[in-house]
């Protein structure tokens, strides 16, 4: 399996690791089956993703997506931290093989997941502004 050069950094030096205690809104996907977990912990302030982080167990692309992807979304408003889909976040990163693509829709889940909970929280139904997340984890077929 080939990854691109950008791939290979973000795996290498990702950025946004760890946690963020009292998160605004935390969105967990994938599961032990296919291998890839992401967590996602969003600071939220007046509709701008202040500050994000990412724990993410998984594979290298896995790993790549989750850093380029909080990069993505960092100090931007919610409405367009929503906009992100997996083939921006393959669009980033140069590429992903075939294989692993699913990390990038891993990647996108994460990202709404997160701000689903940042709603919730605040008492409001996120399923008209974040849509509804589908569990695409088959996607993977257990790689």
């Amino acid at each position: 399996m080939i990854y691109s050069e950008r791939v290979m950094e973000h795996f290498a030096n990702p950025r946004n690791v760890g946690e963020i205690e009292n998160a605004d809104g935390i969105g967990e996907v994938g599961n032990e089956k296919c291998g890839d977990i992401m967590k996602m912990y969003l600071k939220i302030n007046n509709g701008i993703i202040e500050d994000v982080k990412f724990k993410t167990f998984g594979c290298g692309a896995a790993i790549a997506t989750s850093s380029i992807a909080t990069e993505m979304i960092k100090g931007k408003p919610i409405d367009e931290a929503l906009k992100i889909t997996n083939k921006a976040v393959v669009q980033a990163l140069d590429g992903l093989p075939p294989a692993k693509l699913h990390c990038s829709v891993l990647a996108e889940q994460a990202v709404k997941t997160a701000v689903a909970d940042f709603y919730k929280r605040q008492g409001v139904d996120p399923t008209p502004i974040v849509g509804v997340i589908e569990d695409r984890c088959e996607d993977c077929h257990g790689h």
